[in-house]
């Protein structure tokens, strides 16, 4: 087998593309303060719009037309030279600056088709799956009927499920006989793209696996769940054959009302934009990307993003989507307090995703995700990739995957559903 590499061919020309358009960006951005302190004579007040003018215009044209010459140069010579280098395997270390890198500009990298960019598919062991009846019955050999898929988070990627040297999916393997496939994707897309594609991914891989299908299990991490519930959405909507398959779904950390990380960054571009002087610094946190911004409320839909400013300060527009119906769904949360109701319970969470969020709590009734108080969990004491790897937690998850009856099929919001 070739050995791992740390860095690609294709890599030096997706970089080379995305410093040429940092260097451009930030000429612009550059240009925009200069041009806001010589026009305005207060500190407050709303930002005019417009460039410099004369040799200083001159100046910032002169970068930017140099800055792009150069960069199609390059992006010519390396497009050539990248194919003649062939396939490389890829390191660990790569495999998750790559995924924190889409988290945060992936929807960028994918619509300036930069090679960084990462693209759907289910994989095994880091190693791509290719969804045919022949493909998959040569990589799993031992395919058996019962199929668990396995959805990370943001930033993150397949890989990155085996954390201090446990897996979930590969414990589940071993203990219930499940089967399992992992979803790498381009977390910093709209959680919307990502669900719909998902959707077709599943449907393309239950028509295609080995043996027929007796139970298909998503367990989704983080943002992971959103994808899922998406999914489920889309697969439904286009009558696909697998959303009816769908035995059961594990939630473990999940934001299912948003995440306070998002709505602090859109704190910040509020604050910058205040004066003109400062106003062209906000551009530096909308850098960030849909799938980061999707976070601030749980976005799951196009119709909850579409048309909207997704920078601007404003509450939830989403639709209130309802948990798969007939469907087993499963919540995992986790906070770092000590025990409930202490205060880093209260306003931390796991350190990202707040209990209420985790849990599908919310003060509006139509908006409440309904588990049932036998299929909801937290654990103590952890953050939010503890998560991945904790004993407490795999062994709820054994449990509840153990069960074959039907005895839990109420759904009843606990009394103490909050905010």
């Amino acid at each position: 087998m070739p050995r791992k590499s740390h860095l690609h061919p294709s890599d030096l020309h997706g970089l080379s593309r995305l410093t040429v358009d940092a260097v451009a960006g930030l000429a612009d951005l550059v240009e925009a303060m200069h041009h806001n302190i010589a026009s305005t004579p207060a500190v407050l007040g709303k930002p005019k719009a417009g460039r410099t003018n004369g040799i200083t215009g001159l100046v910032y044209r002169s970068i930017r037309g140099v800055t792009r010459l150069v960069g199609g140069g390059l992006d010519a010579v390396l497009g050539k030279l990248v194919p003649l280098f062939g396939e490389k395997h890829s390191s660990p270390e790569r495999e998750a600056v790559l995924a924190a890198l889409n988290g945060v500009l992936g929807d960028y990298l994918e619509a300036s088709r930069n090679p960084l960019a990462i693209a759907m598919r289910l994989r095994r062991n880091g190693h791509p799956l290719q969804v045919d009846k022949q493909a998959l019955a040569a990589a799993f050999p031992r395919a058996g009927g019962k199929l668990l898929v396995l959805a990370h988070g943001l930033c993150m990627n397949d890989l990155q499920w085996k954390r201090r040297g446990h897996d979930h999916g590969a414990a589940l393997e071993r203990d219930l006989g499940y089967t399992s496939v992992y979803l790498h994707y381009n977390s910093g897309r709209h959680i919307s793209a990502n669900g719909r594609e998902f959707a077709d991914v599943l449907e393309a891989l239950l028509a295609n696996w080995p043996v027929p299908v007796e139970e298909l299990v998503i367990l989704g991490h983080s943002m992971g769940g959103l994808l899922a519930r998406s999914a489920w959405h889309y697969g439904t909507e286009a009558g696909h054959a697998w959303p009816p398959r769908l035995r059961k779904l594990v939630f473990i950390g999940t934001p299912h009302h948003g995440a306070p990380m998002e709505r602090g960054g859109n704190w910040i571009d509020i604050t910058l934009g205040v004066s003109p002087y400062t106003e062209p610094l906000s551009r530096l946190g909308k850098i960030r990307s849909a799938g980061i911004t999707d976070l601030r409320h749980g976005y799951l839909l196009d119709k909850d993003w579409e048309g909207r400013d997704r920078f601007a300060r404003s509450g939830a527009h989403r639709q209130a989507l309802p948990l798969p119906e007939g469907v087993k769904c499963y919540a995992i949360a986790a906070t770092t307090g000590k025990q409930a109701g202490d205060l880093k319970d209260r306003l931390m969470g796991d350190g990202l995703v707040p209990l209420n969020s985790a849990l599908g709590r919310h003060k509006e009734p139509g908006r409440r995700l309904p588990f049932a108080p036998s299929r909801q969990w937290v654990g103590y004491e952890m953050g939010h990739l503890d998560l991945l790897c904790h004993p407490e937690v795999y062994e709820r998850l054994r449990r509840w995957l153990r069960q074959t009856d039907s005895n839990q099929s109420g759904c009843s919001l606990p009394a103490t559903a909050q905010a």
